[in-house]
């Protein structure tokens, strides 16, 4: 038991402070020893309380998920590699919240490809729920289940990229999936889960948009709007897609936890309502108070972009019914498309901060082509 106890205490660490741009802010050391001599922090006493483990959690989804679990009284403990900042400061967050957060959030630093560290450190945790934010392979998963045997809920984030291309949409949940399809590590995951006979949950989101989004969904077209550029888009722009907002996936994450009606079920996540692509453009330049964007459209056969990609969004028709999630979890996103970019407009690149730097090569590319037929 002591031996037990030892590895507990060295293996948790209290999560650092720092501000939304990732620099760590000024945290007293001795506050921060005091905080990690116990085994845990207590965060709350109540009887439903979990001991949760979150897979990830510093990026995107985790860190507004993570959130709401500390919120609830929940125990969450971050696993991640150490590189990036445990915590950081939300615009709109105020400094007692964040501060709240932190001292309760902890961190258990490790590679996930690192089985046997992952086994042991879990094992000595015994963790009750397991969020698998950033889980790409079956057997990333498989030492998560042997080193938590009794584990209540494995809760996966898959994606709606599984389903099989089809011409009857909205995808459900009960439709075809593609075997070959480069999520189809997350439908192996979903498969050993249900074979394992854990009691698991998988969220399918489709194209997931909000503040610190990593991907360049609305930030694709945020750069282009601000410098007054066109906005290329391919074919008749008339390809219809669908956007949620991380905060409306958080809460549906949030949902599925020690909830009966979700166990062994999967579920899609994303927005209400479906859109074109040129609607999508418009609605960016709506949310972010820019002027009517002028949209290009042209034939992506006609270009070699090499491995670069002209644009953000697989060039078909992709939507998934929400449907089941409404029905059964009580989930309605609190975002329409318009509300859900202009939050994220304000919260991040309307500040000045973004994830990748513009790149308008493959656009010129294709401008440079209408030009010359003109």
């Amino acid at each position: 038991m002591a031996a037990t106890s030892s590895l507990k205490s060295s293996l948790l660490l209290p999560s650092t402070i720092s501000d939304f741009s990732g620099a760590a802010a000024a945290v007293s050391i001795s506050t921060q020893k005091r905080r990690s001599r116990g085994a845990r922090v207590q965060v709350s006493a109540a009887a439903d309380s979990k001991n949760i483990l979150v897979m990830g959690g510093t990026r995107f989804i985790g860190v507004f998920l993570s959130r709401l679990l500390v919120k609830e009284g929940h125990q969450v403990t971050l696993f991640t590699r150490g590189k990036a900042p445990i915590t950081q400061q939300l615009p709109g967050e105020s400094d007692a919240e964040y501060a709240d957060f932190s001292s309760k959030v902890l961190h258990l630093k490790g590679d996930r490809q690192d089985f046997e560290f992952v086994k042991t450190s879990l094992a000595a945790n015994g963790y009750d729920v397991v969020y698998d934010i950033n889980g790409r392979e079956a057997v990333q998963v498989e030492p998560i289940i042997e080193a938590l045997p009794n584990l209540q809920q494995y809760i996966y984030c898959s994606s709606a990229g599984v389903y099989l291309k089809s011409d009857i949409l909205p995808h459900c949940e009960v439709d075809a999936v593609d075997p070959k399809s480069r999520h189809k590590g997350k439908l192996e995951t979903e498969s050993l889960l249900t074979s394992r006979g854990v009691n698991w949950t998988s969220i399918r989101p489709v194209y997931i948009y909000g503040p610190l989004n990593y991907n360049p969904v609305e930030e694709w077209f945020f750069h282009r709007l601000k410098a007054g550029r066109p906005i290329p888009i391919p074919g008749a722009g008339n390809q219809i897609t669908q956007l949620g907002h991380v905060k409306d996936l958080a809460r549906a994450f949030n949902l599925v936890l020690g909830n009966p009606k979700a166990s062994k079920q999967i579920f899609n996540i994303s927005g209400a309502k479906y859109v074109t692509f040129d609607g999508l453009a418009r609605a960016c330049a709506k949310a972010g108070g820019f002027p009517e964007p002028e949209l290009v459209h042209y034939n992506p056969k006609e270009f070699d972009f090499g491995k670069k990609k002209a644009f953000p969004f697989r060039d078909q028709h992709f939507f998934a019914s929400v449907e089941k999630a409404t029905s059964e979890l009580g989930w309605t996103p609190e975002f329409d498309l318009v509300q859900g970019l202009t939050n994220s407009y304000n919260l991040d690149f309307g500040r000045g901060t973004f994830r990748k730097e513009a790149d308008f090569t493959t656009d010129d590319m294709i401008l440079d082509k209408k030009l010359a037929t003109v």
